[in-house]
């Protein structure tokens, strides 16, 4: 026990019944004291998580996805549960410098200097804490384990706030526009002005306004999230990984102007079909054909790349020795 750490190895068959006994003990202690934890930091960082929650409720379309995101962070903890097993925990007194560093942001955010009230930096300060705290029970070995579901969690798992949402939005929303344009003018009389569309159908102009919450920038951030989680479970490969995840881009603008074209059909037979409720229900049932190709996208990169079977490599390798 080096330097005052303490170790703990949990699922060790060398060990005798009561080394197991006394492991699987100080196992029930420490999740016993991972719930107080939780508790904790949810009291502490209530007004964030509430927000998160409300926004999510209210634009479930939008950030419904970050109601799901802990699951799947914990998804991919369950992933790397043998190589957990296999982990000495050792407390780390590091792990205070961002504990404390996160803390000290999230007040300065909530309660100090008012252009720091900012929502993902109330985010950082809570993703600080939750690192620190991994590291201060688990130690460097553990937390390089859990850093991949951490940074899922803290990137994909809070609102993004419109402040950045603008920086992609309005290229986003032209895109759409566009392309839904040159669509719809294939088979419609319409025409575009700016980022509103107008269809002329029984001597009626009927306007389409493509707006922010149609940019797809929202539904983009949700195909970044499910390319992340597709490729790190479905794809050996970086590269491939790196190939999924870039085309969470043109997948979520192609699906939104698609999403876009459907109202814009529907606007012909009821002008109130585009707006409302029902336009938020036209984006949630899109998600599902494209969770479909997106799907199909990993299975076609997947397949780019052959696998050589161990057999046909071991036959090739003992005729160039014959050789």
């Amino acid at each position: 026990m080096p330097n005052g750490t303490s170790d703990a190895v949990i699922g060790d068959a060398s060990t005798s019944p009561n080394a197991r006994a006394s492991v699987a003990g100080d196992f029930r202690v420490t999740i016993l004291a991972g719930v107080v934890l939780v508790g904790l930091l949810i009291w502490l960082y209530w007004h964030f998580f509430y927000q998160q929650v409300r926004f999510a409720l209210n634009y479930q379309a939008d950030w419904g996805h970050t109601m799901v995101v802990p699951l799947l962070a914990g998804y991919l903890v369950y992933l790397q549960r043998d190589k957990l097993r296999n982990t000495a925990f050792r407390t780390n007194w590091l792990g205070l410098l961002p504990i404390f560093l996160g803390i000290f942001l999230y007040i300065a955010c909530s309660y100090g200097i008012p252009a720091w009230r900012h929502h993902n930096l109330m985010g950082a300060g809570v993703s600080l804490t939750i690192f620190g705290l991994v590291l201060l029970f688990f130690g460097w070995r553990a937390t390089l384990i859990l850093l991949f579901p951490m940074l899922y969690l803290f990137v994909f798992g809070q609102t993004v706030s419109t402040r950045l949402m603008d920086i992609v939005t309005h290229p986003m929303q032209d895109i759409t526009a566009r392309g839904s344009h040159f669509v719809m003018d294939l088979f419609l009389d319409i025409d575009r002005m700016g980022n509103t569309l107008f269809i002329f159908h029984e001597g009626k102009s009927i306007p389409l306004n493509i707006a922010e919450a149609c940019s797809g920038m929202r539904m983009l951030m949700a195909f970044f999230a499910l390319g992340v989680l597709l490729a790190y479970t479905g794809l050996p490969r970086m590269w491939q990984r790196i190939l999924l995840v870039m085309m969470a881009l043109p997948t979520a603008i192609v699906v939104n102007i698609l999403r876009v074209i459907t109202l814009g059909v529907l606007s012909l037979y009821d002008t109130q079909l585009a707006a409302g409720d029902f336009h938020e229900l036209v984006g949630l049932v899109w998600l599902v054909p494209a969770y479909l190709l997106f799907l199909g996208i990993r299975q076609v990169i997947r397949n780019l790349v052959l696998e050589e079977e161990d057999g046909a490599g071991d036959q090739a390798t003992s005729k160039r020795g014959g050789d």
